[in-house]
């Protein structure tokens, strides 16, 4: 596959975008981000995005999306590093967290979108559990499998970013019953792949959206301010 002329589209949000974005760094790929508004979508996007969702990736005349589905046809088809382990079962383990990240971010969705003190208080125990359990897989790290980066630890960094943001406007306590996390999280947020997978304004941004939500965190912000 020609990567010059691959684009990866997405919003200047998406956690999901960031996946691939990483992916592709991580395997020296060249290619296009193209960022498009979701509140306003160009009509070629909605031609080429079945679900109206992103990411996207664009290769000449073909279209891929689902992250998932981007991720492991670049897996197959991009040179570079594995970001699999090759042994069958690792490999089925780590799948299988990529998902559980997956269900992360919905509830990190639903904690800062509630519309009420006792529906966030909810997402946020929904989180601590969540974190917890992750905690107790981590392995002696810096990574999630150890000293190699891979796939999975692109799904993870994305989440950890987020919540960079959130620890600006208050101190949540989510992790506070971890013990690994948060050397996974630093480890995490120093790989270059990760840093370069997002606008350089990407927590203004973020901060902005939240803002705009009409939620209890909304709330919690304004009062902060």
């Amino acid at each position: 596959m020609e990567m010059q002329s691959v684009e990866l589209i997405s919003n200047h949000l998406c956690p999901f975008t960031q996946r691939a974005a990483i992916q592709l760094a991580e395997k020296g790929a060249a290619y296009k981000h193209v960022y498009i508004d979701l509140a306003d979508k160009p009509a070629w996007f909605s031609r080429i995005s079945p679900l109206g969702k992103v990411p996207v990736l664009r290769m000449g005349d073909e279209t891929l999306f689902e992250t998932t589905v981007i991720c492991e046809f670049l897996e197959e088809t991009v040179p570079g590093l594995p970001l699999y382990p090759a042994e069958p079962l690792a490999k089925a383990r780590h799948r299988a967290w990529i998902e559980f990240a997956s269900a992360t971010i919905a509830d990190i969705f639903g904690f800062y979108t509630a519309s009420d003190a006792s529906g966030f208080e909810r997402k946020k125990d929904d989180l601590r559990a969540r974190f917890s359990r992750l905690d107790g897989h981590l392995e002696a790290g810096p990574y999630f499998a150890g000293k190699n980066f891979h796939l999975v630890d692109a799904a993870f960094a994305p989440i950890f970013r987020l919540f960079d943001t959130f620890d600006r406007i208050a101190d949540f306590r989510i992790f506070s019953a971890t013990s690994r996390i948060e050397a996974y999280r630093t480890a995490l947020a120093e790989r270059q792949s990760v840093q370069q997978a997002v606008v350089a304004d990407y927590g203004r941004r973020f901060e902005n959206y939240l803002a705009e939500r009409g939620s209890h965190l909304s709330d919690l912000m304004g009062a902060r301010n």
